[in-house]
């Protein structure tokens, strides 16, 4: 391992680490652009530079591989004074207008002029001026700002996978552009904002609202998908500003998908703030809490346990799922799902449903097969891990069993339906050979395998291929279940499902239709057919007026998930926890207390007053809720049911990527965002 020394301070690195990573190492901060942690190393802007013994001139410490004996001084008057040239031909071009930049205040350009910058300039040429580029609805572009760092470039090929964007000609006349004048169609996009290191590229939706400095900023997860990526909620007042990612290396690293940072602003649309209760007309009309709380207990009244049912929404949070759960319990209703999609899985075996191996443990396989998922509008972040495992060299192989879609690496696509999947379960196919011959075999399956009617069957022969080819052995678990929805996970560890002689989904639609379930609770559940409820009473709870609230005889106004501090459990079946960004609006109530005061209005108190005493009531129902951002390995056994799988072709559950819940179908950034790259997509591929 090299031994150099840096600034009097020796130091050993592991072999091909970069100069200026061993500076980082000892905490010696040395000025960059285009470097970034996660990128390939472009070594062209040159404020890294540094001066190493025996070097004719400075050298780019990015570029630079650290040697035995190599010493290297990064605050001579040598260094400084390159800098400071770099610095300065950065500024000939760059406009001086920070005070209207959005990059203002956080811009990295700005930082490093402070300290390398010159308070005059020595050019009296015009400065030139650059085209400004249509990058479509999320990406703000002013390209006379740009320093051509190439970041953005990089992060689009390596990153996002999607070859958007280049540079066009030479010298001072070059220029980033997209091909073609086209938007860039990628769930990453929105990520070029965090890499741009000056304000080239900034925020749309986000232009000239706020400064960073006006903001009070929280730390929480993103429930638009179920891989719970970390991000930070800004806000202010009672308004979300705009979400930035957070560092979870585990979980989403530094990155989130364009759904996680833009639909915030459907937070604000379409929001219930008040009680309302249909009236004898069939209105709904405006109420007070009173007055909704003693419409339910009116209808109630007399009505049997077995004539209730409950169905848990995709973005329901582990606290308000077990509260509804206590009280279904106490009101003797076995019948309760949290499948809205009506997937049919065995959730006996928590190993049967979440994902084994964590999202970080995608790196380490090398043969990956997709069932029956999309995981590029699924899950960005999961899609974009398997790409940069591909990347790194020794993935062997990634194949599909669905849907033959671009998902950015290549994908060997093995058959559509259930007869494929069959015949690799059964040894059958020579696919199953590669996975049984692989060191670490990796199977993501996705909620197109289990939502259809033969889902337990499919399960079972999952079971057997796992068995089969060896995807569970000493130390990996590589059978994978990649969900969509963030509160699935939490609601099944909780428990909500079908009691003894329960119906499920599936089962409470029919009994809706024929009168044997006649009252049905619906916890932000939007996603299924309210049509079918029949003449059911529905009390329907949730934060924005939706396809449920539209259907509703009583809406009860909850919160959304920056509004509360709550429990959601990931794909990966890691306990994550959100925090109050902003208050309720209106009078909406976080969600558990809505359930508790109900069930004190019906007579069936929950024994729970505090967040801290529900909370130890999650603990009791399944100890896993205790165990906060940690992997709880689960025990491996059979899952499933015996019979025979469908020919019929798996299909993805997400048909609109950006369209997939209540916040975002208020959002109308994410209104643009469909009409923009899904609809145009739709219509050329019914044209071939």
């Amino acid at each position: 391992m090299p031994k150099l020394t840096i600034d009097g301070i020796e130091v050993e690195v592991a072999p091909g680490t970069s100069v200026l990573q061993a500076c980082e190492q000892i905490g010696k901060e040395v000025p960059r652009f285009c470097y970034h942690e996660r990128l390939s190393v472009p070594a062209n802007c040159r404020m890294c530079l540094v001066e190493i013994e025996r070097s004719p001139k400075p050298v780019a410490s990015c570029a630079m591989p650290c040697a035995d004996g190599m010493v290297v001084k990064t605050d001579s008057e040598l260094v400084h004074k390159a800098r400071k040239g770099v610095m300065e031909f950065l500024l000939i071009n760059h406009p001086l207008d920070c005070p209207i930049c959005d990059q203002g205040g956080e811009c990295d350009l700005q930082d490093q002029a402070v300290a390398y910058g010159f308070d005059r300039g020595r050019y009296t040429e015009a400065k030139r001026a650059v085209k400004d580029k249509n990058l479509g609805p999320l990406i703000k572009t002013f390209m006379t700002r740009c320093i051509h760092c190439t970041r953005c470039i990089r992060f689009m090929d390596e990153i996002a996978g999607v070859s958007a964007l280049g540079a066009v000609n030479r010298g001072e006349h070059t220029e980033i552009t997209g091909y073609l004048e086209q938007g860039i169609a990628s769930e990453m996009s929105g990520n070029l904002v965090d890499v741009c290191p000056v304000g080239a590229l900034t925020s749309k939706p986000y232009a000239f609202t706020a400064r960073p400095w006006e903001l009070r900023r929280t730390e929480t997860i993103d429930v638009m998908d179920a891989v719970g990526s970390n991000i930070r909620v800004d806000t202010r007042g009672p308004e979300v500003m705009r979400v930035l990612p957070r560092l979870h290396e585990d979980v989403n690293e530094e990155w989130i998908a364009d759904k996680t940072r833009y639909a915030h602003d459907g937070l604000k649309r379409q929001r219930l703030d008040r009680p309302y209760v249909r009236d004898g007309e069939g209105k709904l009309r405006p109420a007070s809490w009173l007055e909704a709380f003693a419409a339910i207990r009116t209808r109630l009244e007399g009505v049997a346990g077995d004539c209730i049912a409950a169905v848990a929404g995709d973005l329901a949070d582990v606290e308000s799922v077990l509260a509804l759960k206590d009280l279904t319990d106490r009101l003797g209703s076995p019948h309760r799902d949290c499948r809205q999609d009506g997937a049919r899985f065995d959730a006996g075996r928590r190993a049967g449903y979440i994902f084994n191996s964590g999202i970080a443990g995608i790196e380490q396989a090398d043969v990956i097969l997709l069932i029956g998922t999309n995981p590029r509008w699924e899950a960005p972040i999961v899609n974009a891990r398997i790409r940069k495992r591909y990347l790194q060299g020794g993935l062997k192989k990634v194949a599909a069993i669905g849907p033959k879609v671009d998902l950015t690496y290549p994908v060997e696509h093995l058959g559509a339906g259930g007869d494929t999947l069959a015949a690799l379960a059964e040894g059958r196919h020579p696919f199953a050979d590669l996975l049984r011959t692989a060191e670490r075999p990796m199977v993501i399956v996705g909620m197109g395998a289990f939502a259809r009617a033969d889902g337990l069957a499919v399960q079972a022969a999952l079971h057997r291929l796992a068995d089969a080819c060896g995807l569970v052995r000493e130390g990996w678990n590589g059978f994978n279940v990649l969900h969509t929805a963030a509160g699935r996970v939490g609601a099944l560890d909780a428990g909500f499902l079908p009691g003894a002689g329960g119906r499920d989904l599936a089962g409470i639609l029919e009994g809706c239709a024929s009168g044997a379930i006649e009252v049905v609770y619906l916890l932000g559940a939007d996603e299924i057919p309210a049509e079918r409820l029949g003449k059911a009473f529905v009390i329907y709870q949730g934060h924005h007026g939706d396809r449920g609230a539209h259907r509703a005889d009583v809406i009860l106004p909850g919160a959304a998930y920056t509004e509360k501090n709550a429990t959601y459990v990931n794909t990966e079946g890691r306990v994550q926890q959100t925090r109050l960004a902003m208050f309720p609006l209106g009078e909406a109530r976080e969600d558990w207390k809505i359930l508790r005061a109900l069930s004190a209005e019906l007579g069936h108190v929950l024994p729970y007053d505090s967040l801290s005493q529900l909370r130890q009531r999650m603990a009791q129902a399944n100890p896993v809720f205790a165990e906060i951002d940690r992997l709880v390995p689960a025990a491996w056994g059979p899952f499933g049911s015996a019979g025979a799988v469908s020919r019929d072709a798996f299909v993805s559950p997400v048909t609109d990527y950006y369209l997939t819940d209540p916040i975002s179908r208020a959002s109308a950034t994410m209104a643009r965002c469909s009409e923009t790259f899904i609809k145009p997509a739709a219509v050329t591929a019914a044209a071939e």
